[in-house]
This record gives structure tokens, sequence and C-alpha cells, in this order.
């Protein structure tokens, strides 16, 4: 096609010196307007069509794709593909400019995927943000990885085509600043890794509530990405912290916690040794109208009765044999209260139990679990308990310790 263009224009008496760059211009032209059209009929007509397309079907996928102008990027591709195709047909008088312009038109052809493959990646990453899946893997890391890998790719495509060598070739060069490059990016590429394996193990996900004393962080996960892990404490402050911290140091996540049957509670109370004793007559008139402690009572003073009277107890002296206390029937009520409680996740352990006897006192420990996991509510129900604890403490002539002539500190005095 060119030889017959330089030969049309021969026609016309033109010296065949300036001929050559004149039929090559002129082809230039030809397929510039070439390209020009076809890129003009790919946005007024397939685009548009692809956009109402898009708008009236039921998925949200599609809509994401032309808000973030994949389809747009797509159009893009083919006019380079068109000129490198071109390219050599129309300079054929010039062969020493068509390697030029064909890594010209490859750079520019990278670049335009690397943009295409980072919006596809943006349309997955808010696709599953509002999907349940979403919610169980860290998308944000897997998608900011592929990034990481997509982004280098390109770079080393565009940086070797430039350099002329193969992207091979480019790579293996590299290794020679290996050594400088990992000491440059340490904390990166620790962050890299760390990312990788919180969002391959499932350790952490939007939504759990960590706590890292260390670096002051107590709240719920706001964000994941591939270097750092977010996180709103309980006072609405924002902690941002190294992902590879949680990897090299560790954390407590309380998401075991928010999917289990219900939320813990273990908090003791010192009762003062001198007030425990064994039961009298008198005292046992004051418990044996409580209803929860009836079906105790009931077995145990027969059980003790019968092992009294099958040795022979002294009953002269309340040291022979076995005798009911004051602590241990006020134990065995608080393990009755605990289990009537309705808040009380029952098909969980309950225990009441005696911690090791201290200069304090001795530490009675009520470990159980709520039913409900929301911090308000379960605060509320552990604070129920131990108002009544320590209302029918004096039930039972027991008390609770507290230390006498203790000096309360002062607030500091604020001065003017």
């Amino acid at each position: 096609m060119l030889d017959s263009l330089l030969r049309y224009i021969e026609s016309f008496k033109i010296d065949h010196a300036i001929a050559m760059p004149l039929a090559t211009l002129l082809a230039v032209l030809a397929a510039v307007l070439l390209i020009a059209a076809v890129e003009v009929i790919t946005k007024k007509v397939l685009l548009r069509f692809i956009h109402r397309f898009a708008s009236r079907t039921a998925t949200n996928l599609d809509d994401l794709m032309v808000s973030h102008g994949v389809f747009d990027w797509i159009a893009r591709l083919v006019p380079p593909l068109l000129a490198y195709r071109m390219a050599a047909p129309v300079l054929k008088f010039y062969p020493a400019a068509t390697p030029l312009v064909n890594d010209s038109l490859v750079i520019y052809f990278a670049v335009v995927v690397i943009l295409l493959a980072l919006s596809v990646l943006d349309v997955l990453y808010q696709f599953y943000s509002g999907h349940p899946v979403g919610k169980k893997l860290p998308i944000k890391s897997i998608i900011q990885v592929f990034k990481t890998v997509v982004l280098s790719i390109g770079v080393v495509v565009v940086i070797s085509r430039l350099m002329g060598q193969s992207p091979v070739v480019f790579i293996s060069g590299i290794g020679a600043f290996t050594a400088v490059l990992l000491l440059i990016f340490k904390d990166s590429i620790l962050g890299l890794v760390a990312g990788i394996q919180l969002s391959t193990n499932d350790l952490v996900r939007i939504g759990d509530w960590i706590t890292m004393p260390k670096y002051g962080a107590d709240g719920d996960v706001i964000d994941i990405s591939l270097v750092t892990v977010s996180v709103q404490n309980f006072d609405k402050t924002i902690v941002v912290l190294p992902a590879y911290t949680l990897i090299s140091e560790g954390f407590k996540n309380w998401r075991g916690m928010q999917e289990s049957g219900g939320r813990r509670i273990k908090r003791s109370f010192n009762i003062d040794m001198q007030s425990i004793r064994f039961l009298d007559g008198e005292l046992m008139k004051k418990i044996e109208s409580v209803q929860l402690l009836k079906p105790y009572l009931r077995e145990r003073l027969d059980e003790i009765a019968s092992y009294n009277r099958a040795v022979g107890v002294d009953e002269r002296s309340p040291v022979n044999g076995r005798r009911l206390t004051n602590l241990g029937t006020f134990r065995a009520y608080l393990q009755a209260y605990v289990h009537s409680l309705a808040r009380i996740n029952t098909g969980m352990t309950i225990i009441i139990r005696y911690l090791q006897p201290d200069a304090f006192g001795l530490p009675c420990e009520i470990y159980c679990f709520t039913k409900t996991k929301d911090w308000a509510e379960y605060e509320g129900v552990q604070s129920d308990i131990f108002d009544h604890v320590f209302a029918v403490l004096p039930c039972f002539e027991l008390k609770a310790y507290q230390l006498q002539g203790a000096v309360v500190p002062q607030p500091p005095a604020v001065t003017a």
C-alpha cells in the first residue's frame, strides 16, 4: 500500500528523496485518523451501550466496573494495538524508527494494562467489602498484595523495555542490590509478610475486638491494610499498629468470646476470716426460710446427721463431727443464686470457689458466663450480682474485708 502511494506521488514528477518522507507522512496521518475514528466509535458507541446495559442489570458488579472506569481502560487498549500492527507497514521506508515507536507503544500498553488491573482490583474490593465473604477475609490486605504484584511486574516490564533488555535479564540484575533493598525496605517487607500471615491464617478481621496494652490498643479493628492495622479504642481514639507487631509480639483477640455462648465473669471479693463460724440454732433459724437454700440444707443436714450418728459424735462440742459453717452455706447459696439468674448462661461453667487466703482476707471468686456479650449489658449483670452479694453477706453473719485506717489519696489541688 505504501509502495502504491509512493508511485502515485512520484507520478507528479516529485523527486524520490522528497516523495518517500511525503508518502510516509501521509501514511502516518491516515493511520492516526483511522485510530482516532476507531477510538471515537469505541467510546461513543460501544461504551454508551455497555453503560446503559450495566444500569439495567440486577447485579451491582457491572455498575462498579462502570464507576471505576474498567470499560474505559479496556477501550484505551484498542489504539495502541492498532498502532503496533500498523507501525511496521507505515514506517517501511524508515525501519530504524519502527523499534522506537513499538517500544513506546508497548510502554503505553503496559501502563494502561496496569491501570486496568488496578481498577479491576478496586472493583473487587468494593464488591466484596459488602459481601459476607468480606467479613471473614481481610479483603483489603489481599487486594493490596495483588496490587503490589501487578505494580511490580508492570514496573519491571516498563523499565526493561526502556533499557532495551528482556525482563528476565533485568530481574537477574536486581539481585546485586537485594541486600540494600532489604535494608531500605525492611519495615515494608516485614509488614507485607505479617499482613499475608494475618490474612491467610484469619488471625484478625475488621470488627474484631483486640487488646495490646503495650501500644495502648484496646478496641475494635476498623481497618486492615497490607502493613498496618487500625484500632479504634473505646474512648474513640485510634491506634495504628504495624502489622508485624501483631505477629512478633502477639495480641488478644476477643472474637472467640463474641462467637461463643457468653462472656465470662471472673471476679472475686474478700471475706473477713474472723466472721467465719459454725452455724448455730439462731443463725439456722434466720437462713432456713431462704428458698434457694432449702434443697441444700435438707440434703446436707440429713447427710451430716447420719454421719455423726454413725461415728458416735459427742455433740457437746461443735468441733466434733461434721458441722455446717456460715461460709460454706453462703457459698452454696451463691452457687444456687447464680444458677437462678436468667441472664447467666447455665450451659457454661459456673464455679464459686475460694482462692488463697492472704492478709486481706479470704478471696471468694465468682466464675460464670453471661448470655449477653454486649459490654454495657455485661457490666450491668456483673454489677447486679455483686450488689446482691454484699447485701446478703450480713444475713449469713459474714463480713467483707475492708482495710481499716487506710488513707485515701486525694487528687492534686488545681491552681489557677
